[in-house]
């Protein structure tokens, strides 16, 4: 429920309150289950980062060349983000009213995920099948997939295996030798 309201409202006019309203409790009983409302909005984007990570380190370790593997963190990310868009939405627009604790583990999370990328990137350049591995082209790929919440919406045009085919023969065509 808190998910559902913050990705339609934002963090920010989210009330315990409300949270307490569309859960049946009210918001004495709310707080036996979370400290905080703010301890709520980690546990959203610490949960929905860890499936992120635990996808790409699945990919990571697969026996497969590089650009295999990069078509499948491509696939793999994308039906995570698909199947998360709401916390991903909430991640763009809210992350920053974590405390400076909850945000530094979410950065380490985060850096996580990134490194897998760059390490694909670089197995890949290191083997001559990509023509760049580096902290830019990272960024740039996961910018692109993160923002498929902004425009993607279900039911409503291409599926989620057609984004990820569409994504992966343009990094995989932009990129491979």
């Amino acid at each position: 429920m808190a998910i559902e309201l913050f990705s339609t409202v934002g963090y920010h006019a989210a009330s315990v309150a409300e949270i307490g309203n569309r859960t049946d409790l009210q918001a004495g009983a709310l707080y036996y289950h979370i400290k905080s409302k703010e301890e709520l909005l980690w546990e959203i984007l610490r949960r929905y980062t860890e499936i992120a990570l635990a996808g790409a380190q699945r990919v990571v370790a697969m026996d497969a060349d590089p650009v295999e593997k990069l078509g499948k963190l491509i696939d793999v990310h994308v039906g995570i983000i698909a199947r998360h868009r709401r916390e991903v939405l909430i991640q763009l627009r809210d992350a920053e009213a974590l405390s400076a604790e909850h945000m530094r583990q979410l950065q380490a999370l985060r850096q996580e995920v990134q490194d897998c990328w760059e390490g694909v990137l670089e197995d890949g350049y290191r083997a001559g099948a990509l023509t760049r591995a580096n902290r830019i082209v990272a960024n740039g790929l996961l910018g692109m997939v993160n923002s498929l919440p902004q425009w993607y919406r279900p039911r409503r045009g291409q599926s989620i295996d057609e984004i990820a085919r569409e994504f992966r023969a343009m990094v995989i065509d932009g990129l491979a030798r």
